[in-house]
């Protein structure tokens, strides 16, 4: 096995890892929040302070690895999970609504940091074969998708505090990514990266493939997060049991991973673009299921089509990102892509639980209908100027 391919082993294995964390601090996160929180509106608090954890991240530890290489920025990332699993815990154990708000935030920078695994599989890849790289890095989350949440119901009463123990297995977690990190062989920062021409940000982020590039994250993780937040509360108002809700979850996250497979190959095949698009309209049916019906098989396939959907977007984002910055640009490049994913995720996640209990499940799922809209109209843009020769990334981008 050459090293490129045991980096992308490696890397898929974290991602698992990474993925197992994000279900519990989420999802578990809310319904942990549901037992502590006085005002209901609040649930969805933890959520929100992980994912501005995560948005506080990447920028600095995209500037970090720069410096000092991708290895070093993310174990500094597991550091921080293994904290953050420790205060969650506490924060069960001592029934505090505001210290799972603390932890959450902690534990975000973890994933801050994760999330740069599968830009890590591509960075020494031609550009044919970054895309499959990056299928690869993020299929891993299938094992994490089904662990997670059955590690969850095997955990939750594991101490008499319901899910203290669900959040004491994140810091193992994060200690098994850790070593198996210090075992990765990535290549270190290039003289050309560190020391190379750039563009300002702002020339860089007016091009229309970084534009459709960013709408692929933002759109893939901005209705995934709106609707997955409130999923297991959803399911619990309409007196669904929990172990239907972890169900739909779980299915919902290997719906995410398990077509990363093979969406690489696609979008060798039929073009990035077209794949994006794709994605777009399985969110459209997944949203149109859910308001249709409340069943557990409702949810179920809702979830399932919008975990597809997010796999569609964000693996052809991420494949379509690597064309907008030259190679001295990628830490800023990436790093403000990511933000912007995470102010979405922040802002999706905070008002996830307040227009449930507001306004009601159907309008939840309305609500990602104008930014699906936009994404649509966006990718076609590009394709447009694409079919028209002229060109989508200025010059300079790689």
């Amino acid at each position: 096995m050459n090293n490129d391919r045991k980096n992308v082993v490696a890397l898929a294995a974290c991602q698992a890892l990474l993925v197992m964390n994000n279900a519990t601090m989420i999802s578990i996160g809310t319904l942990a929040a549901d037992t502590l929180a006085t005002n209901k509106m609040l649930v969805t608090i933890p959520a929100t302070a992980y994912i501005i954890g995560g948005g506080l991240t990447t920028l600095p530890i995209s500037l970090f690895m720069k410096r000092h290489g991708r290895r070093a920025g993310f174990m500094v990332g597991c550091l921080f999970g293994m904290i953050g699993g420790v205060l969650a815990t506490a924060a069960m154990l001592a029934h505090s609504f505001w210290m799972l708000c603390l932890a959450a935030l902690v534990a975000g920078i973890y994933t801050g940091s994760g999330g740069f695994y599968r830009f890590a599989a591509a960075d020494s890849l031609a550009v044919n074969a970054r895309s499959k790289a990056i299928s690869l890095v993020l299929a891993g989350g299938i094992v994490g998708g089904f662990f997670g949440p059955e590690s969850s119901k095997l955990t939750k009463d594991l101490f008499d505090t319901l899910f203290a123990g669900t959040f004491l297995t994140l810091v193992v977690l994060a200690a098994i990514a850790m070593l198996i990190l210090r075992r990765l062989d990535l290549p270190r920062p290039s003289h050309e990266e560190q020391h190379g021409s750039m563009r300002p940000l702002s020339a860089i982020v007016r091009q229309p493939v970084f534009i459709v590039a960013a709408l692929g994250g933002i759109t893939a993780y901005g209705v995934m997060n709106l609707l997955m937040a409130a999923t297991p509360l959803a399911m619990k108002m309409c007196s669904h049991p929990y172990g239907a809700a972890m169900l739909v979850i779980e299915w919902h996250i290997i719906a995410m991973f398990a077509p990363a497979f093979g969406t690489g190959w696609v979008i060798s095949r039929i073009g990035t673009l077209p794949v994006m698009f794709g994605g777009v309209l399985l969110n459209v049916a997944a949203i149109t299921i859910a308001i249709s019906s409340t069943t557990v098989t409702a949810f179920w396939l809702s979830m399932v089509l919008v975990g597809v959907g997010w796999c569609f977007l964000f693996v052809g984002g991420t494949t379509l990102l690597t064309e907008a910055y030259a190679p001295a640009e990628k830490a800023k490049t990436q790093g403000m892509n990511d933000l912007l994913i995470y102010l979405t995720m922040g802002a999706t996640s905070l008002t996830s639980g307040a227009i449930l209990y507001g306004f009601g499940w159907n309008t939840l799922n309305l609500t990602a209908l104008p930014l699906l809209a936009i994404t649509a109209t966006a990718i076609l843009w590009l394709a447009t100027i694409r079919r028209g020769g002229r060109p989508a990334a200025a010059s300079g981008a790689v």
